[in-house]
């Protein structure tokens, strides 16, 4: 379960409960019943439609329905497990990463939704983190299982998530700004809840309502870089000048707005100040960091030694807090997870420094794939591990990290937390 955000213990008297304590501040800041109902605009003359897609879209649509007076009706999609009761807007679970059949059925009721309105009528529309792969309708000649299989290669290469998004939105009858385009003339509004290095609304969740600046030749140039091979169907859309995506200046566009409700750095923001509250400082390294996770673990143990040893760029004790999206090039066939791999990464490089604690994990309380929000590493990580006969090194080469934290008892478990503003990692020295 995940701690109360409103109670960070001692730090030095119990670390694990301290970094447990910033997580649940990190996510009690994302939180869609706190940060949606800002955002609610004036009723339209006509209809409002709800729509959205993502792991936090059900949690969004509940808030939106607590705090409007008025009429609505609408259907989201968010993940399996993920779904919480509305009364008026439809709740549709789909699989994620990888989409499915319900996934599918979803994204062509919401563009149906989309394409009956009028320009007296609202298209409200609830985006966050997961969206892309909830919201899937391949274009005429493309199947489900020809993007899927392009999606499970985008996410075995080690691509980042701008440039899976990029061929995302171009394998989509409904991402890269078609939603918004299928509304016009209607008034669109976006809420969005980020989770995407940088807050790029084009990028949150292949950007449905949002004008699409990357073009077809960086969709096949993507797959060129990471050798990934498409079926043929794929090959031929990306080849087709009629495939573009509509351009940020497409006048069907012109009546969509966006706004970003809840994004990376506020969470990190409201996890330094329960840090300072209890009495350890806190320095913010980013909140966009990307790269392969076992390497981002590598650098934030040399920043963590220096803190130590130098008292630069911070001295301790002191949290070194930070944000982003790792990836993970999958070579091994083990239970991984970014955060798993970035804590294990972290792990080999301090050699069982006996002063420096850590927790990384996903704020929508889920590692990639597994049952986990992500793990803790302790001073003792690898001599436990090794006690129990697990050699780290060639665990983290088996891309099976989330084995090793099992084994130690050492996963942070919260359940779907309805929100997403992606990974978090606070690194505690002592």
């Amino acid at each position: 379960m995940l701690a109360d955000a409103g109670a960070v213990s001692s730090a030095s008297a119990e670390p694990r409960r301290f970094l447990e304590g910033l997580f649940a501040a990190a996510v009690a800041a994302a939180d869609p019943a706190h940060c949606v109902r800002r955002y609610l605009m004036a009723a339209p003359r006509g209809r409002l439609i709800v729509v959205g897609a993502g792991k936090a879209s059900a949690a969004m649509a509940r808030a939106v329905e607590r705090n409007w007076p008025g009429e609505l009706s609408g259907l989201v999609v968010t993940r399996y497990g993920h779904g919480v009761p509305c009364d008026r807007i439809e709740i549709v679970e789909a699989a994620h990463p990888v989409p499915d059949d319900a996934g599918l059925a979803a994204a062509a009721r919401i563009m149906d939704l989309a394409q009956g309105l009028g320009p007296d009528d609202l298209l409200l529309c609830l985006i966050s983190g997961g969206g892309s792969a909830l919201l899937t309708l391949p274009p005429a000649g493309v199947s489900l299982e020809d993007k899927q299989a392009v999606n499970r290669a985008l996410l075995h290469s080690g691509a980042v998530i701008g440039e899976m998004n990029c061929v995302r939105k171009h394998l989509s009858a409904i991402k890269g700004g078609r939603l918004a385009a299928a509304a016009f003339p209607a008034q669109v509004v976006t809420l969005l809840i980020s989770d995407v290095p940088g807050d790029d609304p084009a990028v949150i969740a292949s950007g449905p309502t949002v004008g699409d600046p990357s073009s077809l030749a960086d969709a096949r140039g993507i797959l060129a870089r990471y050798a990934i091979t498409p079926p043929a169907s794929v090959r031929a859309h990306l080849e087709a000048a009629e495939s573009e995506s509509p351009k940020p200046d497409d006048r069907r566009l012109a009546n969509s707005v966006t706004h970003i409700v809840a994004a990376p750095k506020a969470s990190l923001l409201a996890a330094a100040e329960a840090a300072k509250a209890a009495g350890v400082g806190a320095l913010i390294l980013g909140d966009a960091i990307e790269g392969e996770a076992r390497e981002v673990g590598t650098v934030h143990a040399g920043i963590a030694r220096s803190c130590l040893q130098h008292g630069l760029p911070a001295a301790a004790p002191v949290v070194l807090l930070s944000g982003g999206e790792t990836t993970v090039t999958v070579r091994g066939k083990g239970r991984g997870g970014r955060n798993a791999e970035f804590a294990l990464g972290l792990a080999l490089a301090l050699d069982a420094n006996e002063r420096i604690y850590a927790l990384a994990a996903d704020t929508d309380g889920i590692d990639g794939s597994e049952d986990n929000a992500g793990v803790l590493v302790m001073p003792d990580t690898l001599v436990r591990a090794r006690e129990k006969g697990v050699d780290p090194a060639a665990v983290l080469a088996g891309n099976d990290a989330y084995s090793l934290f099992a084994a130690l008892d050492d996963l942070v478990v919260t359940g779907p937390t309805l929100t997403n503003v992606n990974d978090f990692r606070a690194v505690l020295i002592l």
